[in-house]
């Protein structure tokens, strides 16, 4: 069985990661757990270990443009397809633990685990994964835009964010189409010079 996660669906930048891991029935990966409860030098040396441990594994995403064509849920669950479809390109799977909800059209049989980062080893490992590699390409798009501070915030709505959205307006990273309470943050795009 694989697992398989996200990472990214709340922030207002950046792109969102899914990831597929397939964990040998004895792996050593000590301190594993849901990437929200560990701290980025933990991932860091969790998603090395999970690299050279797991059996297989797949990251795919999905740009903000295609957030923004598809919405938040759907371009989420075609990341997660694209990841699991490469890991069974090179593996017959007897099926896949999804956190949260069911996906649709997967290809292989699922199970949908409510909590499942924080009960399912091979789905923590995939949280793990989804979330360093979208860090990884936050610190990419923080050298592209640095008026942003998308190193520290990794796109979420924090206050330096917003402030920063106010001050520069959204660049190409940002999805175009999400609200905060209930208000676009890009109603008035003609008032805000988009970089």
């Amino acid at each position: 069985m694989a697992g398989m996660d996200e990472a990214g669906r709340g922030p207002l930048a950046g792109p969102v990661v899914a990831a597929a891991v397939v964990l040998p029935p004895n792996h050593h990966l000590a301190g594993l757990d849901d990437s929200k409860r560990l701290s980025a030098a933990a991932r860091g040396r969790l998603s090395e270990a999970i690299a050279q441990e797991a059996l297989f594994w797949a990251v795919a995403d999905c740009a903000p443009c295609v957030i923004d064509r598809l919405n938040i849920l759907r371009a989420t669950q075609q990341a997660m397809r694209q990841a699991l479809a490469e890991v069974c390109r090179i593996a017959d799977l007897a099926g896949v633990l999804v956190d949260g909800r069911p996906v649709p059209d997967l290809v292989c049989d699922q199970v949908a685990v409510i909590g499942g980062d924080a009960k399912c080893p091979s789905i923590a490992a995939a949280s793990v994964l989804a979330k360093v590699h979208r860090d990884a390409l936050m610190l990419q798009l923080d050298e592209r835009y640095p008026q942003y501070g998308f190193a520290q915030h990794k796109g979420y709505p924090t206050p330096a964010h917003l402030a920063a959205l106010h001050s520069f307006g959204p660049c190409a990273a940002h999805r175009r189409t999400f609200r905060i309470k209930g208000a676009s943050l890009f109603d008035h795009q003609d008032e805000l010079p988009s970089r």
